[in-house]
């Protein structure tokens, strides 16, 4: 009907990108040149006004108050947020890629340099890759290159083994909340640069990947164990657990962001209480009607159940219908 659509707009005006992945020439209707997506945010005691447009074939842009970014990496961290959904369960049992992506997500919205540090590896790591394909022998240009993403890669790699350091505290803390239990959870950060350093790796490891035409080393192969009971939870999880597992991370990179940043990020939480016990919907419901949260965005298909959530929940709400892609206000609530 569109309410995730919904949320992910929401999310594009933080990211400048879907969190599902939607291709951008999807975003616009059939038969329409241009897109608009529009959104005003109170923050800090002023008013943000953020544009999003994308046209057929063009640079999609970005602005705010009518002011256009020269670079998009430039919004990523003004509008904090958090998004639990479906598609979280990737970060369990898809690629390194989709936990590398978690980490970038949660830095990127505190720390402008770790983007742009992010942004140039991955440049250098495509010219790299280029001259492996096409067979080039000229050491000087390797070495370049090498020590440029030694650097870059050693600052990746010490942000995120300090927010994964930072973060299993709070997500120890989350998990233990919503299912109270005896399991124990856990996120362990690897990385070849446990290993030594990148820029002498690279260079031992040249001739092997000119062979195969791609590079084997650095930052974008880390990954991040998530284990329960102490073993891998894409392995041994149930679908609740594997639920609660996400869920209780969301929270962590939640409470994480406020801490770091002393703003509230918005929490959007899509269709999260599938699969889950009533015990533990109640227990979620509890933490987030807290007062350390702030706006949230909540989806289900379910209203018999959406009224009995809202029932224990003393705060202000309002009640939208999502029928075909059209929203309508259907109660609104102030609490007394």
């Amino acid at each position: 009907m569109g309410k995730t659509n919904l949320l992910d707009a929401i999310f594009y005006l933080s990211f400048c990108k879907s969190h599902i992945h939607t291709p951008e020439n999807m975003t616009i209707t059939h038969n329409e040149n241009l897109c608009v997506l529009q959104g005003e945010y109170l923050y800090d005691d002023r008013i943000e006004d953020i544009c999003c447009v994308i046209r057929h074939g063009q640079r999609k842009l970005f602005k705010r108050n009518q002011k256009v970014y020269d670079r998009l990496s430039e919004h990523i961290g003004l509008l904090p947020l958090v998004m639990v959904s479906p598609a979280d369960l990737e970060l369990i049992r898809g690629s390194g890629e989709e936990r590398r992506r978690f980490m970038d997500v949660v830095i990127s919205q505190y720390n402008n340099a770790y983007l742009q540090a992010l942004i140039n590896y991955n440049r250098l790591l495509l010219q790299r890759n280029r001259l492996l394909r096409e067979h080039i022998q000229d050491i000087t240009l390797y070495e370049v290159l090498e020590m440029q993403m030694d650097t870059l890669g050693n600052l990746i790699f010490e942000e995120r083994r300090r927010l994964i350091q930072s973060l299993v505290p709070y997500f120890n803390t989350y998990y233990q909340q919503i299912c109270r239990s005896a399991e124990t959870v856990n996120l362990r950060y690897t990385s070849q640069l446990y290993d030594g350093q990148l820029e002498k790796q690279l260079a031992s490891n040249r001739e092997r990947e000119l062979l195969i035409g791609y590079t084997l080393t650095g930052i974008h192969r880390d990954d991040l164990e998530m284990t329960l009971n102490g073993h891998l939870i894409r392995q041994t999880g149930s679908q609740g657990q594997n639920k609660t597992f996400l869920i209780a991370l969301k929270l962590a990179q939640y409470a994480f962001l406020a801490a770091k940043r002393n703003t509230k990020p918005v929490l959007l939480l899509d269709d999260i209480f599938d699969k889950l016990d009533a015990e533990r919907v109640e227990q979620i419901v509890d933490l987030v009607s807290g007062d350390q949260f702030g706006q949230i965005f909540m989806t289900d298909t379910n209203r018999k159940y959406l009224d009995q959530l809202l029932t224990g929940i003393n705060q202000d709400y309002t009640l939208f219908k999502v029928e075909k892609g059209k929203v309508d206000v259907i109660e609104l609530r102030t609490k007394n």
